[in-house]
């Protein structure tokens, strides 16, 4: 539907002011683009996975951080503040010098290296490698380095999971640059050129990964959701990957992965469908911290995804009512659509369903009809692509 006179009429009725339907409707913009119809009956994963399969083999020799240290140029120096703009770190992670004379390069300390886990996961839109940290601190480290700059910048104890995009992997630099000199040893003297050339192709030296901790999804314990720790901690473990894949996904497929609370529904959405098969809307308010709704827990995740300018406090209370009833519309589409046959795509069409709304259409009282709708509709364009595929 995406009429914003709906939309706007829908948060009227929350009770928004015209300010913050204006907050808000800009907040709520859906920025997901449909997808190509050759990616969703031939995914293909990306180049640079074939490196990451050869890091995984390794690692099941010697251990995911020995594979990986001497090839993940950040994994070579400590948390420290300022580090980032020492000469020898700049030079480093932004020309790919050598560390070994570095005296600041004595490694990233892990406590549990030998706890480090990496595999390829085969998500919709293809293979990603996922790091596991063993522990919580190791985690903080690992996002620390390897998205803050190796600075101890503080990682909210909300977050249990990261994508690590646009990574430049130095060593598919020298990989590629030892066989531009193998193949065109008479014209070595051109590899600056090369270089700059290199650099219009990002496929051929950024890479995408997954980190993951082990700890309880979102800080919400056991007892929270009445499980015993041990069964929470493994269905944590499930939601949070599927989580991760699905950013991953929408962005490979639909062209966004943003810090918006539509992408976290979706994300949740399919990662709990991943660990309990089915989809439960109190599980996702414990989650974003309104377990207790109208009451809002500080701490929880909802405020990570405030938005950029933050969202004012009467629309973000206007934003917490939009969430909770969208969530419960998702359990109701839900219940009337599990004992469908969980096929790929079925799966598919879910998806691409739900990034065709907006949160006002998800959280409205035809809520659970327009995600009906919705997925029936993108049933039709799978069809289609298959049709058009097997021609």
């Amino acid at each position: 539907m995406n009429s914003l006179k709906f939309c706007a009429d829908i948060l009227a009725d929350y009770g928004a002011s015209e300010s913050e339907i204006l907050e808000l409707l800009t907040y709520n913009h859906n920025v997901f683009a449909p997808p190509l119809l050759e990616q969703l009956h031939q995914p293909q994963s990306e180049s640079y996975l074939a490196t990451w399969e050869q890091y995984a083999k390794n690692a099941a020799t010697v251990g995911a951080y020995a594979a990986l240290q001497p090839h993940l140029v950040q994994l070579q120096f400590p948390i420290m503040a300022g580090i980032s703009e020492t000469e020898e770190y700049r030079a480093a992670t932004r020309k790919g010098k050598s560390t070994t004379q570095m005296k600041t390069a004595t490694g990233l300390t892990l406590f549990q290296p030998e706890q480090l886990q990496l595999y390829i996961y085969p998500t919709l839109a293809g293979g990603i490698p996922v790091l596991v940290a063993g522990n919580r601190p190791d985690f903080t480290s690992l996002v620390q380095a390897l998205t803050r700059r190796n600075e101890p910048h503080p990682v909210p104890d909300s977050m249990g999971a990261c994508i690590v995009a646009g990574y430049n992997n130095w060593h598919r630099v020298h990989q590629y640059q030892q066989q531009w000199l193998l193949e065109n040893q008479d014209h070595q003297g051109d590899w600056a050129a090369e270089f700059q050339r290199l650099i219009k192709r990002p496929e051929l030296y950024q890479d995408r990964f997954i980190l993951l901790s082990r700890g309880a999804y979102s800080n919400v314990t056991a007892t929270d959701l009445g499980l015993d720790e041990q069964t929470w901690l493994e269905l944590s473990g499930k939601i949070r990957l599927e989580h991760e894949c699905t950013h991953y996904v929408t962005r490979r497929w639909f062209g966004s992965m943003r810090n918006n609370i539509l992408d976290e529904i979706i994300a949740d959405y399919r990662g709990m469908i991943n660990a309990i098969a089915t989809y439960r809307a109190d599980w996702f308010l414990h989650f974003v911290g309104l377990e207790a709704f109208p009451t809002y827990r500080q701490g929880g995740r909802l405020e990570n995804y405030r938005g950029e300018p933050p969202l004012s406090d009467g629309a973000f209370k206007v934003l917490q009512r939009l969430v909770k009833n969208a969530a419960e519309n998702l359990e109701k589409f839900e219940q009337e659509y599990r004992h469908a046959v969980r096929t790929k795509p079925e799966e598919m069409a879910i998806l691409m369903a739900l990034t065709t709304l907006r949160l006002e259409e998800l959280a409205s009282e035809q809520g659970v009809s327009l995600i009906e709708t919705a997925v029936n509709d993108q049933k039709k364009l799978i069809f289609n692509a298959h049709e058009i595929e097997t021609r």
